[in-house]
């Protein structure tokens, strides 16, 4: 039996059985109703005290070393799936339910986290998979802890990457999913300290920079959100009542870029050559960087690099300012092959430049 079964089994062993999942839980949101059965289906989801996270105040922990604070929080509840069996001779169809299982953990965050938060991130894109095991607390307006949820063992899932848009005002926050093996939640008190931000500036999605070889990218206003997506394989064990996670492939997503239409003729180009003329081999794809900048435009927070991208889509996408004016746009869409995070992050140095990842010839 290796050591990190050992280790579980020794922890739930010392728990106070299933009310160690729910001690606490109450202040981290109202009840739900254990969801319907699905009709034609022979399985249904039953949440097992559905909980979520109270508005307020929360702190993120990785390996006994505070991450910061996070915007807000959700998930990591238990269930289990009920399984419908086939009629039996008294022609009632009996129903128990399987092993337990734990939501993903959802978070959003800014670019004020640890350094070791967005490298266990980039770690996941980079495939250098890592798992983490930690803690989020949950505090009111006065900053006492008022629970605590712990997960162990997790991967990450998603990570969400907000629009880029010159026209907003509001700040920016990453959408960022992991799957725990298991989790607990309990009861907490004291004051709640993270790591004060003190080279840490606003992130707005209005204040980005991307460049793209051999594009005219200096009237691109807006760059769509976009998630980067890694799969996870439940590896059920006979004798214990939680699955051990494997990661399984990283997804990375099309991106979706707007430009106005004075700066369309590097595009039109590139789009007549790619799609129109069929010169889509490795060597006519192209790399960039999106740099995600402070207020005054001039210091970086950090870069997300594109490898291999192509142009797939090219159209026409006026729109109306506030004064009804119309202002002529273009829309291009691009496939990427490989894409590399840096963040600066708490306590780490100004990123340096990435190394352009060894790709397999297509």
């Amino acid at each position: 039996m290796n050591e990190r079964t050992t280790t579980r089994r020794r922890f739930l062993g010392t728990a106070a059985g299933a009310t160690g999942v729910a001690l606490g839980a109450a202040v981290w949101g109202a009840n739900q109703a254990a969801a319907a059965a699905v009709p034609g289906e022979a399985t249904q989801r039953l949440m097992a005290d559905k909980r979520s996270f109270v508005a307020g105040n929360f702190t993120l922990e990785l390996d006994g070393v505070s991450a910061g604070f996070l915007k807000d929080a959700d998930g990591g509840q238990a269930y289990s799936d009920v399984v419908v069996e086939k009629l039996g001779p008294d022609h009632i169809a009996r129903k128990h339910i399987g092993g337990v299982k734990y939501e993903d953990i959802t978070v959003n965050a800014g670019l004020g986290m640890s350094k070791a938060f967005y490298d266990w991130i980039a770690a996941s894109w980079a495939m250098k998979f890592q798992r983490k095991s930690g803690s989020i607390v949950a505090a009111d307006f006065n900053m006492q802890a008022r629970s605590t949820r712990e997960f162990f063992n997790a991967l990450i899932t998603e990570t969400t990457i907000p629009a880029m848009d010159a026209s907003s005002k509001d700040p920016a926050f990453m959408t960022i999913k992991w799957a725990p093996e298991y989790t607990r939640t309990k009861a907490s008190s004291g004051k709640v300290t993270a790591p004060i931000a003190t080279q840490q500036k606003m992130w707005l999605p209005s204040n980005f920079k991307l460049q793209i070889d051999g594009l005219d990218c200096t009237k691109v206003n807006k760059i769509d959100a976009f998630t980067v997506k890694q799969s996870i394989v439940a590896n059920n064990v006979g004798d214990t009542r939680d699955a051990l996670l494997e990661p399984g492939t990283v997804e990375f997503p099309d991106l979706a870029i707007t430009f106005a239409a004075s700066s369309s003729e590097t595009w039109q180009k590139w789009f007549d050559d790619f799609v129109i003329q069929g010169n889509n081999g490795q060597e006519s794809e192209k790399n960039g960087t999106l740099t995600f900048l402070s207020p005054n435009l001039q210091s970086e927070l950090g870069t997300v690099k594109f490898f291999n991208m192509g142009i797939f889509k090219l159209d026409d996408d006026a729109s109306e300012d506030a004064n009804g004016n119309v202002i002529q746009r273009f829309r291009a869409l691009l496939y990427c092959d490989n894409m590399v995070l840096s963040v600066i992050g708490l306590g780490g140095p100004k990123p340096g430049p990435s190394p352009t990842p060894t790709l397999p010839p297509r």
